[in-house]
């Protein structure tokens, strides 16, 4: 009987993978551990920007409420990252909302100089 992962419903050993899948699944851990660091903390930062940018409340409140909010941010965005099927479509997701989070604070109008509000 066949001892592979499709008949029995059990992994294989580690010992017995090859050392170039090893390397791999380390280098698709550590690509997942940057995109969810450095990814999360960028759809945070936009988010915190266009929340606090577009809340009904006060200046002040309107800021801590949206830094509150970032820390729920990038928790999900870390879990979406390591939830996602590949890296590709981790990347592809962070990107997307990263995008229209960029468009919302554009329309918002975060990036013009001299913001009064």
């Amino acid at each position: 009987m066949a001892s592979d992962t499709r008949s029995t419903g059990v992994p294989p050993e580690p010992s017995s993978r090859g050392g170039a899948t090893r390397w791999r699944d380390g280098l698709a851990i550590a690509g997942r551990v940057l995109l969810a660091a450095l990814g999360g903390y960028a759809v945070a930062g936009l988010a915190t920007a266009l929340a606090a940018l577009v809340l009904p409340l006060p200046r002040a409140e309107a800021v801590s409420a949206a830094t509150l909010a970032s820390f729920a941010v990038m928790a999900g965005a870390v879990v979406f990252v390591f939830a996602a099927a590949s890296l590709t479509r981790a990347t592809a997701g962070l990107a997307a909302c990263a995008v229209l989070l960029a468009a919302g604070l554009w329309l918002a109008g975060g990036f013009s100089p001299g913001n009064p509000t």
